[in-house]
């Protein structure tokens, strides 16, 4: 009886020593943008606080200024186990979900805050799980902000657009969009827009105060109408199947530490559209229009059929959801 005590005790020991030593789990966070932009902020505020409340259970390395991955690869790289987590555009994920595409509707959102509330509400969060099919799950939403459009003439009313090529983003909606002011949409990576810009490749762009300062767009162009006529938000993603599979108490952590980073990228991107916006106007080499409510209006109803004809991929009651997220009555 006393071997078999020993053995027993060794045993647990055996069996103990392994979890006791087990791995950390380690997140690769890939991204495209600097450190210092509120994505990179956020990632890294994630990064602080998982590491901090799970001691050497998680290790979480970021990735920024595509160091891993562009947007376009870095999808593949999660279902294939490269990195656990990613923050592409919305505009991005349309071959996997028709759904996302409400935020690329023109006109939809007010501002920002009606962003906030369709992204918190039971429709907004519902999205974040229809990409489940193909193996992602969406974990939060982080804020760029609202566009402007810009142009080498001013743009006051749609005719306005006429005949103009723009930069777009790989979004069939926005290329349905620019098609409805009677212009040339022009889909074309981040990282050329600049060049294109100044070459005359395109006339204008779309884009928020806080990327039209960061990237200098505002040195080449001539006038920016405030529009504030669409949204440029990122969705933090992860394999569905790692996040699913991960032990609950540490999905809980990490779950918190998201939600608080959230937070914290949001305010400052809410902060950086507003500090951009004034530097852009303080510049003196271009100039901003604030557009009259009747010219707004003009845009409004020259982009209206776009809602109606990618309704059917969205879904009517995505759309009125998102929609309702304008009054908070």
């Amino acid at each position: 009886m006393r071997y078999l005590t020993i053995l027993l005790a060794f045993a647990g020991v055996a069996i103990a020593a392994p979890l006791a030593n087990a791995e950390p789990i380690k997140i690769k966070f890939s991204h495209v943008v600097a450190e210092n932009t509120p994505k990179g902020q956020g990632a890294l505020m994630f990064k602080r606080l998982a590491e901090e409340r799970l001691g050497d259970k998680v290790i979480v390395e970021v990735y920024p200024s595509s160091q891993l991955f562009d947007d376009k690869k870095v999808m593949q790289a999660i279902l294939l186990g490269d990195v656990q987590m990613a923050a592409p555009s919305l505009s991005k994920f349309n071959k996997f979900t028709k759904k996302l595409q409400v935020f690329d509707l023109p006109f939809l959102f007010d501002d920002i805050d009606a962003v906030d509330r369709f992204q918190n509400s039971p429709s907004g969060r519902a999205l974040l799980d229809s990409m489940k099919g193909k193996g992602y799950k969406g974990l939060a939403y982080w804020h760029n902000g609202m566009k402007q459009l810009s142009a080498n003439k001013p743009l006051r009313m749609p005719a306005d657009a006429s005949g103009l090529k723009f930069r777009i983003q790989q979004s069939d909606v926005l290329e349905a969009q620019f098609r409805a002011l009677d212009a040339n949409p022009q889909k074309m990576a981040f990282s050329e827009v600049y060049n294109a810009l100044q070459t005359g490749v395109v006339d204008g762009q779309e884009n928020t105060w806080s990327n039209i300062y960061s990237k200098k767009f505002f040195e080449v162009q001539k006038s920016f109408s405030e529009t504030n006529h669409g949204v440029i938000d990122y969705l933090v993603v992860t394999n569905a199947k790692f996040w699913d599979g991960l032990p609950a108490d540490i999905r809980t952590v990490l779950e918190t530490a998201l939600a608080e980073a959230t937070q914290y990228a949001n305010k400052i991107a809410r902060e950086k559209a507003e500090g951009d916006r004034l530097k852009v106007v303080g510049s003196g080499v271009t100039e901003v229009l604030t557009l009259t409510k009747d010219e707004l209006g003009a845009w409004r109803k020259a982009m209206a059929p776009v809602w109606k004809k990618f309704e059917d991929e969205i879904g009517k009651d995505v759309i009125d959801a998102a929609l309702a997220s304008n009054t908070t009555g």
